[in-house]
């Protein structure tokens, strides 16, 4: 069964940090370009940015930038969003979905979608 799945958010103080894992089961992440998405309440679902096959990253939202690291770990089953400095506009549920060919802005282009996990920031 295909399958995505996100852990590792969770409350965090301002300032803060925290770790969302995105972990494939039944297929690998390899082959994939990984975008990450946040809905935060009332609004939209935007993305953050996505890692490519090859490990390149693409940041699409500006407010992130030199706080929010994707990265490729050992095992290609699993995908990182390392979060610093987390602040009053990062609560939000968290997603990671695939693409098949390259990153995009588009998101119907991605295929398979996690449930999500939520992120939590107390002052």
């Amino acid at each position: 069964q295909v399958q995505l799945v996100e852990s590792g958010g969770g409350l965090a103080q301002d300032g803060g940090s925290l770790n969302i894992s995105c972990t494939a089961s039944g297929f690998s992440l390899g082959s994939y370009s990984v975008g990450w998405f946040r809905t935060a309440p009332g609004k939209g679902r935007r993305q953050i940015g996505c890692i490519r096959a090859n490990g390149r990253t693409n940041y699409y939202e500006r407010v992130v930038k030199d706080r929010f690291t994707l990265s490729r770990v050992n095992d290609p089953n699993i995908v990182g969003l390392h979060m610093t400095d987390l602040r009053s506009e990062d609560p939000a549920v968290y997603y990671c979905a695939t693409a098949q060919l390259r990153c995009t802005e588009n998101q119907g282009e991605y295929d398979y979608w996690g449930p999500g996990t939520q992120v939590t920031v107390s002052a």
